[in-house]
């Protein structure tokens, strides 16, 4: 593997990360053979390599045939670090792949010159004259956000840079009070002083959480929550802080249950805060799709912030770290670092002097060392018994463009550092997370003390675990990366998405995240079937009902002429005529399901067999005579009379799917059956992959009836005595496809039909 590190150094890997490569032994062949494929062997600008290395993490697998077209684009300089994410984010979404549009759609080979980001800022700043008079610098982010929406492609340093610029001509040097503002806004102060409310000492929500009065958080010091109370009036202000590393899954669900919940229930107030701290995993792809997410799911935040909005703040609080003599710059490797750790050694850099440590910090965020040559860490307590003390890294050197802030930082806050800084900027009041953060909350109120800032409430409540899923962002990355599924929005993935193009609506979630509640528990798993009870009870009430046959099988009707077409009027749902009618025709030709025949009758059951009476659901009966077969004994064709009064009552009717005009052949569907994606309830063992489920999907290509030819995908129904449907995004005009939701609840006596 020497060579294999020495090639990726040649291209501008550092070392260390060099490293975490080697040992992903799929990973590292992939990059290899992409280095040589763009003619690198002998190394390249590390800005090239860079993208090369973003290409063998990013991109999908099955996509390779594009794979030489993305790395002539990198060469050629055609793509770069601006439109990158763009580019996989479409490649990995869009099953056909047109060279064109992909150029058009990504900016593949634009350059926004200097001249055109000039003009760009100008003309957004022309059209918000009048706001800008009245709220001045406190319109800065959105104005970030409105600039890259609207000159595409633009470098985002040079267009921040710009837009400072030019609101600094009109507006002046920022003011004292402009600054004040800005935090104000920040933090969620009204606009109007109010008293602080007289609220209950305790709140509940239907989960059966109960959290405390805000104004009886405990503080460093009694003005500390005078002033928060003074800021938000007393309300309860919680906080949704996903990571933008991947798609959130249904643990996610039960958190945004609980603090947007909350916030509604009580009065106050929620953020939606993207916690983008690690730029090498996150992208805009996730970013557009959880904020997609929340949306569907129902919840409205009082505002979408980012953890990167507030960089420049953090930046202030660190310095005041190392002023304040708790914070120091270290030069030991992530192993060595992890080795003194274990053993309870203090780093040889703890004891520098406070000038120093300004210096060497500073030499960090100006790009002067590389990667895992020095970190910013927290001057803790070494000997405490809980690790989450023993100097956590606060700052770490990342060669690599941020999804938000691009290129202009090399030196990024960490997670332990960022998490609470921010609760506390936001003036959060109650900080809800999953118990494996526990050891973390003493660290999380050691920083806000040691800066003498407004500390919120932590509250942890147990990870949700249902079983037969994986919930871990690491595995649920490794699914998609290895082609086990079919995306992050693979219906067998546990992600909300993946609910959602299943068939899962909203409201069942929702539902399922109400009735699993809270606990300390972390042993519990939820049965996965009581969250399939839940999508159950709420497809039954509003699915409309159509026919389908999975497994067809031909039925001509021997005693009408060719010609023959009724209309049959059905209900949309047998519990409730509001929903109205729909209507079919039934012809000489039909088809009905091959479960639905025996060669032979038995007792207690009601399908079709040779001269046995048997109901066609919503139209006549039928009354098989004569049957073929083929070579291997498999039925083909029944010849059936019909008997459209019903002279006699059969005891069990089945679905059917005519013909179309003069014989044409129904609508033709992919049927998509899920089962779960893994045979072991718990797959929690170090060899989790070898239990994933083989037969987790199994495709049948079956008929439905007419009323289904102009579907849109997200349609659901229930496919009448076969299981409740959604239309699938993969469906083209004349090739529907369905993904069975979830299955019928039955009765014994209707399986045997």
């Amino acid at each position: 593997m020497a060579g294999a590190a020495e090639q990726f150094e040649l291209i501008g890997i550092a070392k260390q990360k060099a490293e975490e490569t080697l040992k992903n032994a799929e990973l590292t062949k992939t990059l290899l053979d992409i280095i040589k494929e763009a003619g690198c062997e002998k190394g390249c600008e590390k800005a090239i390599g860079q993208l090369l290395y973003q290409l063998a993490t990013k991109l999908n697998k099955g996509k390779e045939s594009i794979r030489p077209q993305v790395i002539a684009w990198i060469v050629s300089k055609k793509v770069t670090n601006i439109n990158m994410d763009a580019l996989m984010t479409y490649i990995n979404k869009h099953q056909e792949l047109d060279i064109p549009t992909i150029e058009k759609e990504c900016g593949v080979g634009v350059v926004v010159t200097r001249e055109q980001i000039i003009e760009g800022v100008k003309q957004l700043l022309s059209g918000k004259m009048e706001e800008l008079k009245k709220n001045r610098y406190t319109m800065e982010g959105q104005l970030i956000r409105e600039a890259k929406d609207s000159i595409k492609w633009a470098d985002g340093k040079v267009l921040n840079e710009e837009l400072m610029k030019q609101l600094k001509e009109i507006l002046g040097e920022k003011t004292k009070d402009d600054i004040k503002k800005k935090a104000q806004k920040k933090s969620g102060e009204p606009n109007k002083k109010e008293e602080v409310k007289n609220l209950p000492k305790q709140k509940n929500v239907d989960s059966g959480v109960k959290l405390s009065n805000p104004a009886d958080n405990i503080q460093k010091t009694p003005e500390i929550l005078a002033e928060h109370l003074k800021r938000t009036g007393g309300i309860y202000v919680t906080r949704f802080p996903p990571e933008p590393n991947g798609y959130l899954h249904i643990g996610h669900a039960k958190s945004m249950y609980l603090n947007f919940g909350y916030a509604e229930k009580t009065g106050g107030k929620c953020y939606m805060r993207f916690d983008d701290t690690n730029p090498e995993k996150e992208t805009h792809e996730f970013i557009n799709t959880i904020e997609e997410t929340v949306k569907w799911l129902g919840h409205t935040p009082c505002a979408v912030t980012y953890s990167s909005q507030y960089f420049d703040r953090i930046y202030d609080c660190a310095i005041e770290l190392i002023k304040r003599g708790k914070a120091y710059v270290c030069h030991q490797t992530p192993d060595q670092i992890a080795a003194s750790r274990e053993n309870k050694q203090p780093s040889p850099w703890r004891d520098r002097s406070v000038e120093e440590n300004l210096k060497h910090f500073k030499w960090m965020c100006q790009g002067r060392y590389g990667e895992g040559e020095a970190t910013l860490r927290m001057k803790m307590d070494i000997n405490s018994p809980n690790p989450c003390m023993w100097d956590l890294v606060a700052y770490r050197i990342k060669f690599f463009p941020h999804p938000v802030t691009g290129d202009r930082l090399c030196c990024y806050p960490s997670y332990d550092f960022v998490h609470c800084l921010v609760d506390s900027f936001e003036d959060i009041t109650h900080s809800m997370c999953t118990l494996e953060f526990l050891p973390r909350r003493e660290s999380y109120f050691w920083l806000l003390d040691a800066l003498d800032m407004y500390k919120p409430v932590v509250w942890e409540f147990n990870r949700l675990n249902i079983t037969y899923t994986v919930m871990s962002k690491r595995k649920l990355h490794a699914l998609v990366d290895k082609g086990y599924v079919r995306g992050w929005d693979d219906p067998r993935m546990p992600t909300i998405m993946g609910f959602k193009r299943k068939g899962y609506s909203a409201d069942a979630i929702n539902n399922f995240c109400r009735t699993v509640g809270v606990t300390t528990n972390t042993t519990v798993y939820i049965d996965y079937e009581v969250l399939e009870q839940h999508c159950r009870d709420d497809m039954e009430v509003k699915c409309k009902r159509a026919m389908c046959v999975p497994d067809p099988v031909k039925v001509i009707l021997t005693n009408v002429p060719d010609d023959y077409c009724i209309e049959v009027v059905r209900p949309n749902h047998p519990m409730n005529d509001k929903m109205g009618t729909n209507t079919v025709h039934l012809r000489k030709v039909l088809y009905i399901d091959r479960s639905d025949w025996r060669d032979e009758d038995k007792k207690g059951y009601w399908g079709l067999a040779p001269n046995k009476v048997v109901g066609l659901r919503y139209a006549g009966n039928i009354i098989c005579h004569k049957f073929d077969k083929d070579a291997e004994g498999k039925i083909t064709c029944l010849y059936c009379t019909f008997d459209a009064d019903k002279k006699e009552k059969p005891k069990g009717h089945i679905q059917w799917v005519s013909s179309g005009v003069n014989g044409a052949e129904p609508a033709k569907a992919e049927l998509r059956y899920y089962d779960t994606l893994f045979t072991d309830p718990k797959p929690e063992s170090p060899d989790w992959e070898k239990l994933i489920n083989p037969k987790s999907l199994t495709i049948v290509n079956g008929y439905v009836d007419e009323t289904l030819e102009h579907v849109k995908p997200l349609d659901c129904f229930q496919f009448e005595r076969v299981g409740f449907f959604c239309c699938d995004s993969d469906s083209k005009e004349g090739a529907l496809v369905f993904n069975r939701t979830v299955g019928l609840k039955e009765s014994k006596e209707k399986k045997q039909i």
